[in-house]
């Protein structure tokens, strides 16, 4: 029976540490025979293990939102939209105004009957997002203003959408385990990058940076085929009174040459620059935008456009809308362009396409930017600093350099003063170390260079475990125990001390890790993981080769310890 439980024991060491080094210096696809050399096993440990920004080198930005803008921005859109809601009710409201400044933010309705107050604010809150505003009724006028604890909300949460955008754009791109997060107090608007690997910065830059602002209007023009068109900007505002309104403007519109929009809306010739009149609200805007792809028609490089397809609840509006405006013109404007002009042929749902002759990176970049949604608000960068590798390989070496030299004392110490014995705790540490590395991989971590000192303070405490139990050895030897038994309790008595000052450290480590930033979250991950590993290797790997060592000499009356 003990043969039998001794023999799974040493099947269950021999495939964990097999599967182990196959999983730290294996390759991830066919195997060939360069894999088996010295340069294939370093190849391979360095595609297997994600290196961090300190190791690696890449790209390290901090950058602010501009939420001063965003809620600038968001007070201009909700006085318009106020003033609106109102007249759209016939009530008696005359103008509006606000003010977006030196931390007020108030919008203004001048009203010509201050009896209909109430039903002014009625109106205005059931069509305007008005929520933790405050209103105040004058003598002329009716006013939202956001208080202080408000705008640090608001800041809060434009913080955190900017995040989620960033987010989505640089896992895109490809960058290998990036770092992002708040910086700073919850309502400063500053974010941490980092991006190990980039080798063009500028273009993860512009990709964070590339506007998005899409939106589908109706063109103020005759049906088809009598698009409207104007030369200048100025001849187009002369036909709506010369400045933009709260129901028309106007875009510049530079046809590109391409082909037809689908079966069901035809691009239209006209003039390499000119300008067009829209009807205000868009029909569509790019919130509701549900998928974008570049695709191409001819399979040329500079002959891609953007398909895109919306989400429910828009293409049951657009659906509604193209049903009505058969032969009307519709433009599909992008960042403040018309990139595109069709006339309706047909009710259309859920599908469009943005016509251009986009290069394919430009035009993956922008669909890419449309998927994801636009920035709340313009990014400021504070700082920007690029790591070299140079500066990674050196970080590498010093701790490749410091785990072995505390490696090598640590043997040495073992060997010395436990003698048989250390060597059982010496093939219990190395295997630690492997699968810390296996475990890191697995849960496809990142290695940063306050991870190494991780794993060097996990050799402390796979050391100090072996520590425990051959002291409690001793003790047993010195009392008069038989080794069998004295190995036996030595084992039994040390583990619940071992799980004790496990568990400790891995409760302070879990608050680093939920509490730290990145490099931090590093140590934390590897000395959790070393510390777990250490419960496999230095009890059960350690007391199978005791074992092994009693079931081959059963009368062993000396122990060497």
């Amino acid at each position: 029976m003990k043969n039998t439980t001794l023999l799974i024991r040493s099947a269950i060491i021999i495939a964990v540490t097999i599967l182990a080094i196959f999983i730290v210096i294996g390759p991830r696809g066919s195997f060939t025979a360069g894999d088996f050399s010295w340069q294939g096993i370093k190849n391979n440990l360095a595609n297997n293990i994600n290196l961090g920004l300190d190791l690696k080198g890449g790209l390290h930005l901090v950058a602010r939102v501009r939420t001063d803008e965003y809620l600038r921005d968001l007070t201009s859109s909700n006085s318009q939209a106020a003033l609106k809601a109102a007249q759209d009710q016939n009530l008696p409201v005359t103008g509006t105004s606000f003010t977006a400044e030196n931390g007020t933010y108030e919008v203004v309705l001048n009203v010509s009957d201050i009896s209909k107050a109430e039903d002014i604010v009625k109106a205005v809150n059931q069509k305007v997002d008005f929520l933790n505003w405050d209103s105040t009724t004058g003598t002329e006028t009716v006013s939202w203003s956001l208080p202080v604890q408000a705008q640090s909300l608001i800041k809060q949460q434009a913080t955190d959408q900017a995040i989620q955008i960033i987010d989505s754009r640089i896992n895109q791109f490809g960058v290998t385990e990036p770092t992002l997060q708040k910086r700073g107090t919850a309502d400063s608007g500053e974010i941490l990058l980092q991006m190990p690997g980039v080798d063009d910065p500028k273009r993860v830059k512009d990709l964070i940076d590339a506007e998005s602002k899409l939106a589908l209007y109706k063109v103020v023009s005759p049906p088809n085929p009598n698009l409207a068109t104007y030369p200048t900007k100025e001849a187009a505002l002369q036909t709506i009174g010369g400045a933009p309104t709260a129901t028309r403007d106007v875009y510049e519109y530079v046809e590109r040459d391409d082909s037809a929009n689908g079966d069901q809306a035809q691009q239209q010739p006209a003039q390499p620059t000119q300008w067009i009149v829209v009807e205000k609200p868009p029909i569509i805007e790019g919130d509701e935008l549900r998928d974008a792809n570049a695709v191409s028609q001819t399979g040329n490089e500079g002959d891609y456009q953007i398909s895109f397809s919306l989400k429910p609840a828009g293409a049951t509006k657009f659906g509604e809308w193209t049903g009505r405006n058969i032969n009307n013109y519709m433009a599909v404007v992008l960042n403040d362009q018309a990139k595109s002009v069709a006339f309706i042929q047909s009710q259309i749902f859920d599908q469009g396409q943005i016509s251009g002759q986009f290069t394919k990176a430009t035009a993956d970049d922008l669909a890419l930017t449309l998927k994801s949604g636009a920035l709340p608000a313009r990014l400021e960068y504070l700082e920007e600093r690029t790591v070299g590798p140079s500066l990674g390989a050196d970080s590498i070496a010093s701790g490749v350099r410091a785990s072995v030299g505390g490696l090598f004392f640590v043997i040495i110490f073992m060997l010395v003063y436990y003698r048989g014995a250390g060597i059982n705790a010496v093939v219990a540490l190395m295997l630690n170390m492997v699968l810390t590395l296996a475990a890191l991989i697995v849960l496809d971590a990142t290695l940063t260079l306050p991870g190494i000192a991780g794993l060097i303070l996990g050799i402390g405490m796979a050391v100090d475990s072996n520590v425990l139990i051959f002291e409690r050895m001793r003790e047993e030897i010195k009392a008069g125990k038989l080794v069998s038994k004295a190995v036996e309790l030595g084992f039994d008595r040390a583990f619940i001390t071992i799980i004790d000052t496990h568990v400790t450290t891995i409760i302070a480590a879990v608050i680093l890790y939920l509490y730290g930033s990145g490099p931090i979250r590093g140590f934390a991950v590897t000395l959790i993981l070393g510390l777990i590993i250490n419960l496999f290797s230095a009890v059960f790997v350690s007391r199978t080769i005791f074992l092994w060592i009693l079931e081959r000499n059963p009368g062993l009356k000396k122990l060497s310890i």
